[in-house]
């Protein structure tokens, strides 16, 4: 199976749009509630059998069981009697608030997120139809449930082969969108090692820089709106909480950061599809971007996106273009050299390579990529045991079937060394 998630922008009519944020509240009430449900029987199992809480205590059975999402999805069927509101929203969409919750609690349970929030007015910004109808694709929109026919406006075309299995409506500052979970029965192997090998070493004062000398400026995202952005804000701070200026000034801050981050994501698609133009196999460190955006220079790590483009938009370009993916051990990459490798000691103030054994002189950021090249080229060759560089593949009925989901909806080629 083939899965993908394809994003269109909606213009949904007045009414379609009061029914959306009527739904949206709805959930969000959903997800306070069962919320502060296990918030509760949690707490309740914090005091000592013999004492009390000096703040208060929940009075709960302690036969009790823990309400998880089964529980809390009968209980929810139970609740429309009593809540009449509930029952204007489907009841598909209601679970999958309460599925979405469960998530977050074992995330939090097993300490790889915090505690899940509880959701203020507008905070709420998306839900889920699990299951759609079989022709619920048409020119001039699609159909949801509850909501009836919204117009989309289609920037590319869904291929036949492939069924629409869920939409999600997402509100931004900008409008509304869906969110296509699209599948296809079809099986894409991953893409055989071929073609001419690119290290890629990414940074600050060069975006990135590749094996082949390539290096690329970072581009300074959000100090480029910076200003706009600082005097909205400032404009914000005078307003009263909760009023309509306020709530104004908050659209249109939200704008600024949607537009910072369209940016943003732009380059970095343009970036990849640049850097597959002339590469087979691409190989990167395996970092972990999250620990360098906790340090001094956070701000400027989150404003290049750098784990974005690594993790998120470059694997997928390269699917896409039949390119090879791969991540090599980080450790070492910038104190060795790509020609002798031999060990040249050096600090981050140290911009330029020079290996006083075999006499190699270049910048630092481009003889780590050539080293991460290597390294890549190794792995490769371990693992397939025939040599990397120049390997050929073989044309198959699945490089057709890339080709005509990703090249003719989108205008690209697949890359065949």
């Amino acid at each position: 199976m083939l899965n993908m998630t394809w994003e269109f922008k909606l213009e949904p009519t007045a009414e379609q749009v009061s029914g959306i944020e009527d739904i949206l509240d709805v959930c969000r009430n959903v997800w306070n509630f069962a919320l502060r449900e296990r918030k509760d029987w949690l707490d309740s199992r914090k005091s000592p059998v013999n004492a009390c809480s000096i703040r208060q205590e929940f009075i709960l059975p302690v036969d009790a069981p823990f309400p998880n999402y089964a529980r809390q999805c009968k209980s929810l069927t139970a609740a429309k009697a009593a809540f009449p509101r509930l029952k204007t929203v489907n009841a598909q969409v209601l679970q999958q608030v309460i599925r979405k919750l469960e998530a977050s609690w074992e995330s939090w349970r097993l300490k790889r997120s915090g505690f899940p929030r509880f959701k203020k007015p507008n905070r709420m910004r998306s839900f889920s139809f699990p299951q759609m109808l079989k022709h619920c694709i048409t020119p001039e929109g699609i159909k949801l449930p509850q909501l009836g026919l919204v117009k989309v406006r289609w920037s590319r075309e869904i291929p036949d082969r492939f069924e629409v299995k869920q939409a999600r409506i997402v509100r931004k500052a900008s409008g509304y969108f869906v969110m296509l979970s699209l599948q296809a029965d079809v099986a894409i192997p991953a893409t055989m090692p071929h073609g001419h090998p690119v290290g890629i070493d990414v940074g600050l004062e060069y975006f990135l820089s590749t094996s082949d000398g390539e290096q690329v400026k970072r581009p300074r995202f959000f100090n480029e709106l910076h200003r706009k952005l600082k005097l909205l804000q400032r404009r914000l701070k005078r307003k009263q909480q909760g009023s309509a200026n306020w709530l104004k000034l908050q659209k249109r801050i939200g704008r600024v950061h949607q537009r910072i981050a369209d940016t943003r994501k732009d380059w970095h698609f343009k970036l990849a599809h640049h850097l597959c133009d002339e590469a087979g196999m691409v190989f990167v460190e395996d970092l972990d971007f999250r620990i360098m955006a906790k340090g001094m220079l956070g701000k400027h790590m989150l404003d290049a996106g750098l784990g974005q483009f690594t993790n998120q938009v470059l694997p997928w370009v390269c699917v896409k273009r039949d390119v090879f993916y791969g991540k090599v051990e980080a450790r070492g990459t910038s104190q060795e050299c790509p020609d002798c490798r031999a060990e040249v000691r050096k600090d981050l103030s140290t911009r330029i390579h020079h290996c006083h054994n075999c006499g190699s002189i270049k910048p630092r950021d481009v003889a780590a990529a050539q080293v991460i090249s290597a390294r890549g080229q190794r792995v490769v060759e371990i693992a397939c045991g025939v040599e990397a560089a120049g390997a050929e593949v073989t044309q198959s009925s699945w490089l057709a079937v890339k080709q005509e989901i990703f090249g003719a909806t989108q205008g690209i080629t697949t890359h065949i060394a």
